[in-house]
Order: C-alpha cells, then structure tokens, then sequence
C-alpha cells in the first residue's frame, strides 16, 4: 500500500511536472510572439524614420546644388549687369564727348563766320 502511495504521488508529480513545463513553454512561446510584436512595431518606425532621413538627405544634396547653380548664375547675371552699365557709362562718355566737339564745331564755325563777314565788310567795293 505504501508503494502503492508512492508510485501514485510520483505519477501525480510528474503530471504536475509536465504541465508546469507546457505552461513554462506556453509562457516563453507568448512572450517570445509579444517581443516580435513589439520589436516589429518598433522596426516599423524605424525604418518609416530611416527612408525620411534618406529622403532629407537627397533633398539637401539637391537642393545644394541648385543653390550652387543659382549663385552661378546670379553671379554671371551681376557681370552682365555691371558690362550693361559699363556700356551705359560709355555711351554717356561718348555723347559728352560729341557735344563737346559739337560745341567746338559751332564755335569755329561762328568764328569763321565772324572773320568771313569781317573779311566781307573790310573789302572795298
């Protein structure tokens, strides 16, 4: 009777044994599916955080070049601007020098005139 006991209590234990194992392993199965879970949520923002990053990334390095471009351009616009008002300036010097040699024109012309009709009046008739 008393190994009869015993067998009874060692078949009891094991059966609490290998239950106490399905549920240890039941347990690690669930927290193993929570951590992937969660891990794979995480990840999705990671990598949604990842491609934003690249994103920015290549917006920058574009917008750099078009930055360098522009100023190129702005820079070869200001030398057009400046050759446009050196052209200006000259032409300004240009007409100041033809009135000047328009005025000495008038000048001698009056001159000439003076000593012509001077010449006319001294002649004897």
């Amino acid at each position: 009777m008393l190994s009869r006991l015993l067998k009874e209590h060692q078949a009891k234990q094991n059966e609490r044994k290998e239950l106490q194992e399905k549920r240890r392993r039941e347990a690690i199965a669930a927290a193993t599916s929570l951590t992937e879970a969660l891990v794979d949520h995480l990840n999705v923002g990671v990598a949604q955080a990842y491609m934003n990053q690249r994103k920015l990334d290549h917006e920058v390095k574009t917008l750099q070049v078009q930055a360098a471009q522009f100023a190129k351009q702005t820079g070869q616009w200001i030398g057009m601007v400046e050759n446009f008002n050196q052209a200006l300036k000259e032409i300004g010097d240009v007409e100041n020098w033809a009135r000047s040699i328009e005025l000495d024109m008038r000048t001698i012309a009056t001159a000439l005139e003076y000593v012509y009709k001077g010449q006319l009046q001294s002649a004897p008739s």
